[in-house]
């Protein structure tokens, strides 16, 4: 049975993208902890990033830094957060969240969830910063 994450990046259950590329996809959370939270998902479904292969693993991450910065310049934020949990859904995903605090980096202050104007708004934040940057995989 496909993972939520592999039915939302087949396009059966909508979700906001910022990024996409032959190896993985960026999407917005529809439970951030803070405005902006992204996740970066491998496209093929791994349960545990450490049995990933080493390529694709590099590429996820490169893509999160490439995200990070994106918010950075988005949302004028202290630091970008990221989180590698991997006990909710059973398909590798990196929580990339702008913060200011550490304080903020916690599932605790995640949303119930969020009117879906605000994801949209953050996603073209991120994108507009991705264009910027010269990237071609904005979503």
């Amino acid at each position: 049975m496909p993972t939520v994450f592999s039915l939302i990046i087949a396009g059966q259950i909508p979700g906001t993208f910022v990024w996409r590329d032959e190896r993985c996809v960026a999407f917005m959370s529809i439970n951030p902890m803070a405005f902006g939270h992204t996740l970066v998902v491998p496209i093929e479904e791994l349960d545990h990033w450490v049995d990933g292969d080493p390529e694709v693993v590099a590429h996820l991450f490169e893509v999160t830094r490439i995200i990070g910065r994106a918010q950075q310049a988005a949302f004028g934020c202290e630091r970008v957060g990221v989180i590698v949990a991997g006990y909710e859904v059973p398909h590798t995903h990196v929580h990339v969240i702008p913060t200011n605090t550490m304080r903020e980096l916690s599932f605790a202050n995640a949303a119930a969830s969020v009117d879906r104007s605000d994801l949209d708004r953050a996603a073209e934040a991120i994108r507009v910063e991705l264009r910027r940057m010269g990237h071609e995989n904005v979503a």
